[in-house]
């Protein structure tokens, strides 16, 4: 085995010599001294511990990094079912927001604004709907790094809740539940705790760790305390930002004023963005003519958690899209050409590997090397639903995890395209059609959708999908075993043995082995099988044969073919 130097590798590691010999006392390996030699175990081991070191040193030094960097005010979205009060909060927190200010300020709608309490700072997205916000997670941003999902106390958890829910998990921001409307008699907070059990979350009261807030967004009762739960998770989650990065930010909407132009709301995320700047976002660019925030005030530059409006855009860029600095005007026209060119090509792919069918799916699920399989349910009736979900629970395995995102009552919408594209899901509908713009979406979007009208049809549907991401096992299954009586030589030089079936059947194009005296000593693959010089698939116990083997031919008498296939284990 090679043998190299202690000194020789201290120079291959960057290290002294008497760094290396401490570090081999440490792991107890015997030397004696620089100029002693190792053995390439043992100077293996060391190469995999000072990579693993320095590994961790670098993660170290990284953590550090961002520690030193100033904190950055944490990013709400406010999601909910219709009716239950998002706008209502988001009013109530605009409004004490602006009371804040000198009377007779201007405020303008930026896409997001600031709430400042003596714990901190907190910015609110003020464009509500988990549509908006997964189209804008779709495109690769992760614009909130909080969801508070607004129940009402008397009315409980309705289809878009649970949809709000699935959204803001699969964009991976932290969840809160403000369960508002606690001003009403009705209210009864008590059946929406024992709801969200149902659904996975337990309230912290219980011993969960779901943080349940009870406000009313209407009086401002608990909204307080709402405020003081983000600012607490924000501290635990410690979101930092570098000011001096490379500036990076999100558009949150924009639209075609018919005096200013192109306006942008942007929410910055990363860096500062000054006036005179050049940036791409998605396929369009601009230059930073003007930044106006939330107060109407005229800003020179933004730095992270700043939300301003952006004037200098060239076409209207969409929800969603990153924005990102540029040097110049010829690397943002540049960039963007680039773009086209790579999203046509990339529909153009897209629409060759659509999966039609839930093997596709599978496929690409297994080239990304997904081990679960996530599904959104539509059926007719809850009790449909229900006896799906109990069977569907019985199906995961611990190789393979069955995760329902969205179930719900009704027709697919829109809204389950988005998501499913979001998380990579098939959507699975029983008892129930979806519009042709639903079917076209889903089609446009590389959705996998299928619909049901027999519930084991949905049920078998699962189970080869989790069959699918699973490693088929496999057993060896014996079809027969055949004696040599006598050997034949071919013109060609080739021995076919002469047989007696004795068990079974012996099939062509079947696995065989040979055994001599009870070994094995050969196996592979049978390729002839004839009787009275007639090729023939497969001949039965107490018929005599005549068999040829692919890469054997040193029969001796008395040798027993055995003949066996591989089949798969059910899970």
């Amino acid at each position: 085995m090679a043998k190299i130097r202690i000194y020789q590798l201290a120079k291959e590691l960057g290290m002294t010599n008497e760094e290396l010999l401490e570090l081999l006392d440490q792991m107890g390996v015997a030397y004696k001294s620089h100029a002693s030699t190792l053995s390439e175990e043992d100077a293996e081991a060391v190469r995999e511990l000072v990579k693993e070191q320095r590994g961790l040193q670098e993660k170290l030094a990284e953590e550090e990094r961002r520690k030193a960097l100033p904190r950055k005010p944490p990013v709400v979205v406010i999601m909910g079912h219709v009716d239950h009060g998002k706008t209502t909060l988001l009013d109530y927190l605009r409004k004490s927001r602006i009371a804040e200010k000198e009377a007779g300020g201007i405020t303008q709608h930026v896409g997001a604004f600031e709430v400042k309490t003596p714990q901190g700072t907190v910015v609110f997205i003020d464009t509500p709907g988990h549509e908006a916000f997964t189209t804008i997670r779709q495109r690769g941003a992760k614009v909130a790094d909080i969801a508070v999902i607004v129940i009402a106390a008397d009315d409980g958890i309705m289809p878009q809740t649970d949809e709000a829910i699935a959204h803001a998990k699969a964009a991976g921001a932290k969840i809160i539940f403000a369960l508002n409307k606690m001003d009403l008699p009705q209210a009864d907070p008590d059946r929406v705790k024992r709801q969200l059990m149902e659904r996975g979350f337990v309230p912290e009261e219980y011993g969960g760790d779901a943080i349940v807030v009870p406000i009313s967004a209407k009086t401002g009762q608990g909204v307080q305390d709402l405020l003081e739960m983000i600012l607490l998770i924000a501290e635990l989650e410690d979101y930092r930002a570098d000011p001096n990065a490379e500036p990076k930010g999100v558009i949150l909407e924009s639209k075609l004023d018919k005096q200013a132009g192109i306006i942008a709301n942007m929410l910055v995320q990363e860096g500062t963005f000054r006036v005179g700047d050049y940036v791409v976002a998605g396929e369009v660019y601009g230059r930073i003519r003007a930044m106006m925030d939330a107060d109407g005030n005229q800003r020179k530059e933004a730095g992270p958690g700043s939300a301003v409006q952006v004037l200098g855009f060239q076409e209207l860029p969409h929800a969603g899209d990153v924005v990102e600095w540029v040097p110049d005007l010829e690397a943002a026209r540049e960039i963007t050409e680039e773009r086209k060119e790579e999203r046509k090509a990339r529909e153009e792919a897209e629409r060759e590997r659509r999966p039609r069918t839930m093997a596709d799916l599978l496929r690409a699920l297994q080239e990304e090397g997904q081990k679960e399989v996530n599904l959104i349910l539509r059926a007719d009736t809850q009790g449909s639903l229900e006896a799906i979900q109990h069977i569907l629970a019985k199906e995961s395995t611990e190789e393979v995890k069955i995760n329902v995102l969205l179930a719900q009552v009704g027709a697919p919408t829109e809204s389950d395209i988005l998501l499913a594209q979001t998380a990579n899901a098939a959507i699975l509908a029983f008892g129930v059609n979806p519009s042709g713009a639903v079917k076209k979406a889903a089609e446009s979007k590389g959705v996998l959708l299928k619909t049901f009208r027999i519930i084991y049809d949905l049920i078998d549907e699962v189970r080869s999908m989790v069959k699918g991401q699973k490693e088929p096992k496999f057993k060896e299954e014996v079809l027969g075993r055949a004696e040599v009586r006598a050997i034949f030589r071919l013109p060609g030089g080739k021995q076919v043995a002469g047989c007696m079936v004795t068990q079974g059947k012996v099939v062509r194009g079947a696995e065989v082995r040979v055994l001599r005296k009870g070994e094995e000593i050969w196996k592979g693959k049978m390729a002839s099988l004839k009787r009275f010089k007639e090729d023939v698939r497969e001949v039965a116990q107490g018929y005599e044969c005549g068999i040829g083997l692919e890469g054997f031919d040193d029969f001796q008498e008395g040798d027993i073919i055995e003949v066996f296939q591989m089949v798969e284990v059910p899970a």
